[in-house]
Parts: structure tokens; sequence; C-alpha cells
């Protein structure tokens, strides 16, 4: 336990520290909502790869869809991949980039009011990204502190409320470098947590072929009476799985 506090407050520290180093890069709007448009292609990845597959893969998808798909919930995160992901950047990724810097905007709804020449767009932009984070933003809080309060025994109210100071604290220091910065520190250590879970799945059980076969023998009458269903290719619930696919990936 000892060393689980250890660890946590040195994440801690370098979160805040990054937020604290960055601030020369949040002098202005541009650098505060944008990092001064200098983040580069690797942090911006990690950035958006640790805001799209965070608390909703590891506590979400792991518990929710991968008890009640078995191993078919690997096709949601491949849709989400190259669907969600990948397409999404080939397609949108650098004429958003190009267009955003042409037009001088800082921020979707303002680029949105500036192309179409629309204040009303540029609300109702802004009206969405605002109503849509809110139940998004609480996902992550509520997952992550869940983990938190099973890890460390504390309570679910006080992880909340850390958490949320202390992204408050390099947030509001260093803006989106700071952000950026701080999502690919974390986006390794979410690389290494899936690594070390992985390896640790196929040593148990023998390797892939052994771990297919445990998963075999898992039963839930609830979700279906097949025997073996849970290691299929589509799992129990093929059309199901389908409609989350689509709706996570284009969503």
């Amino acid at each position: 336990m000892t060393i689980k506090i250890i660890l946590l407050v040195a994440f801690f520290a370098v979160m805040i520290g990054v937020g604290v180093y960055c601030r020369k890069s949040a002098t202005d709007v541009n650098g505060f909502v944008l990092g001064g448009r200098s983040v580069g292609p690797w942090l911006t990845a990690f950035a958006y790869g640790t805001s799209y597959f965070s608390a909703v893969i590891f506590v979400g998808y792991a518990g929710q869809f991968g008890w009640k798909f078995g191993v078919a919930s690997t096709w949601i995160g491949l849709g989400n991949a190259f669907i969600g992901s990948l397409l999404a950047w080939v397609i949108l990724g650098r004429r958003t980039r190009v267009m955003t810097q042409h037009l001088n905007s800082a921020t979707m709804p303002q680029f949105f009011g500036s192309r179409f020449d629309s204040n009303a767009l540029k609300l109702a932009t802004s009206l969405i990204i605002f109503v849509f984070l809110i139940p998004y933003t609480a996902s992550l809080y509520n997952g992550l502190s869940r983990l938190f309060e099973m890890a460390f025994n504390v309570d679910y109210t006080i992880c909340i409320v850390v958490m949320a100071l202390l992204t408050a604290i390099y947030v509001i220091a260093g803006g989106y470098m700071a952000t950026a910065i701080n999502d690919f520190i974390q986006g390794i250590v979410m690389l290494v947590g899936i690594v070390a879970i992985i390896y640790s799945v196929l040593k148990i059980h023998g390797g892939f072929s052994g771990s297919l076969a445990a998963l075999a023998e898992v039963s839930d009458p609830e979700v279906s009476t097949v025997p073996g269903v849970f290691a299929s290719f589509f799992g129990p619930d093929p059309a199901g799985l389908a409609g989350v696919i689509l709706l996570t990936s284009l969503g």
C-alpha cells in the first residue's frame, strides 16, 4: 500500500509540475487553447486517444460490453480504432487544422461561426459541446473515482474532489499544452497497464488458447444459455454487437 501511495503522489506531482512548466505556452488565448499550434502529432494523438479511450475502455467497455459480448467485444475496439479514430483523422484531421488556421479559429464553435458566417451556428455548436461534455466528464470522474476507491480504499467523494482540483490546477496553469503532455504521460501508463493485464491473463491460463478455453467455460443465463458463447467470434448477440460498434464508432 505504501508503494501505491508513493507512486500516486509522484504521479500527482508530475501532473502539477507539467502544468507549471507549460505556463510559458499559455500566455495568450491561442497558447492556452491550442498550445500555440505547436503540440505536434504524437502529443495530439495521445491527447485524443486518452480522452477517447480512458475510463470508458477500462471500466465501461471492459465491465459492461466485455461481460455481455465476451471476446467478441474486441470488434467494438477495432471499430472505434479504425472508424471512430483513424477514419475521422484521415478525413477531417488535416483539413480541419488548415481551415482553422486560415480562419484564425481557436475553438470549433468559432470555426463554424467563421466558416459559415453564422452566429447562430456558433451558439448552437457551443451549446451542444457544453451539454454533452457534462455527462461525458461525469462518466470519466465516476469511473476513475470508482477505481481509486477500490484500489486505495479512499472515499468516492474525496476521489472526485481531488481529481477535479488537480485537473483544474494543471489545466488553468498550462492550458492545452499541459493537458497534451499529461495525456501523453497517462497514455504511456495506460499502454503499460494494458500490456500488463494481457500478459497476466495469458500467463495464468497458459497462453491465448488456454485463455479462450477458460472464457468458453464462463456462463451467464441472463445473457445466453449457449455453451462457450463468450469465446465465439461474434458473441451471444451479433445484432446488438453491430449496433454498439456503429453507435460508439460514429456517434
